[in-house]
């Protein structure tokens, strides 16, 4: 539990720091460019009727909804490099071999507590690890029930356990992957819902109105979209790195340990 909130409040404190420096960002550097870029296009449309103002990057990242969408992406994707690190540390620890068994040893119930003892006296942070409690789980179980089919059932349940558990914390990446279209959705419907209120000006000729209205729907639907795709990226990549864990932690269990387990 203290584990859990400690990784909350990382997690909420990145949230935050994230938010004040993109927002500071778009205060003092984007919207400021996004607002010379328009003045210098509007006056060039004066001049020449003709003028095709290019796309500006300043003017397409300008509105809020893109903003809300960077913070989200980016806090996101600082979540998913924080749990890839630690998951990379759990998979350090499968080069290590914890219980020292010679090549032919067979392991007796009786022999168990010896080598519980073993992994009990690991730190508390290596305890903690998925491949420490697989292999304490299977060893406790093996020397009360002196069955090694239980054994690797018990050590199978904790890595499906730690699965389940990776898989649902990816629920929050899971909920900014969509959250983050649906703001841009947002903004298509404020843009076009903008160009409508201008519609009797370009009846009498003067179309900026619905123009500017039409770029802030289609921007921050590009946005959006570009921002998701990235954010899903980053998830799958994390998420096969976790599933890979776990079926390591699996096979060293059963290398290392359970097929050594007998029973007279």
């Amino acid at each position: 539990m203290r584990k859990n909130n400690r990784e909350f409040l990382i997690e909420l404190f990145a949230l935050l720091a994230i938010t004040i420096v993109v927002h500071a960002i778009y205060t003092a550097v984007i919207r400021p460019r996004a607002e010379a870029d328009m003045a210098v296009q509007q006056a060039a449309m004066l001049q020449d009727q003709g003028y095709v103002a290019p796309r500006s990057f300043w003017i397409v990242m300008k509105d809020w909804e893109q903003e809300a969408c960077v913070i989200l992406a980016a806090w996101a994707i600082v979540v998913m490099v924080m749990r890839s690190a630690a998951t990379r540390r759990s998979r350090r620890l499968l080069e290590r071999d914890y219980l020292h068994l010679p090549e032919g040893l067979r392991v007796l119930p009786e022999d168990s507590r010896e080598y519980l003892r073993q992994v009990e006296a690991l730190p508390p942070a290596e305890r903690e690890q998925l491949l420490a409690r697989s292999l304490h789980t299977a060893l406790e179980r093996f020397g009360a029930t002196r069955s090694v089919q239980d054994a690797s059932a018990a050590a199978r349940n904790v890595c499906q356990m730690e699965n389940e558990r990776l898989d649902s914390e990816l629920s929050m990446i899971r909920f900014v992957a969509w959250a983050i279209p649906a703001i841009g959705f947002i903004g298509t419907v404020r843009g076009i819902g903008d160009s409508l209120q201008q519609a009797h000006k370009a009846i009498e000729g003067d179309v900026s109105g619905v123009t500017a209205g039409l770029g802030v729907a289609f921007n921050s639907t590009l946005i959006a979209l570009v921002l998701s795709i990235v954010v899903m990226f980053f998830m799958h990549q994390l998420q096969l790195l976790q599933e890979r864990l776990v079926l390591d932690t699996e096979n060293y269990v059963d290398d290392r340990l359970l097929r050594r387990l007998h029973v007279r």
